[in-house]
């Protein structure tokens, strides 16, 4: 199932803090993946805290973006 990233929300720790169009909210760990291609420049932490959402996904500028799909499948439920 595909939901659109509606918000995001950068943390201290490389995760990502992710509200889907469905309501659900979910936390993303990117720490695997900065060691990886076009996301070794997210290791500069000023760079990661650009997050933003772009056509329903999250990005930062350099045309560096993830995935929606893997994004929420990924991503850790988060209960209040």
């Amino acid at each position: 199932m595909y939901f659109s990233v509606k918000k995001v929300e950068p943390q201290t720790d490389y995760s990502l803090i992710l509200t889907f169009e469905n309501g659900e909210r979910r936390r993303f760990d990117m720490k695997p993946y900065l060691d990886k291609g076009v996301f070794q420049k997210l290791r500069d932490v000023k760079v990661f805290r650009e997050a933003r959402v772009s056509f329903n996904t999250v990005a930062w500028d350099d045309d560096i973006d993830f995935d929606p799909e893997a994004l929420y499948a990924g991503g850790d439920p988060i209960t209040d």
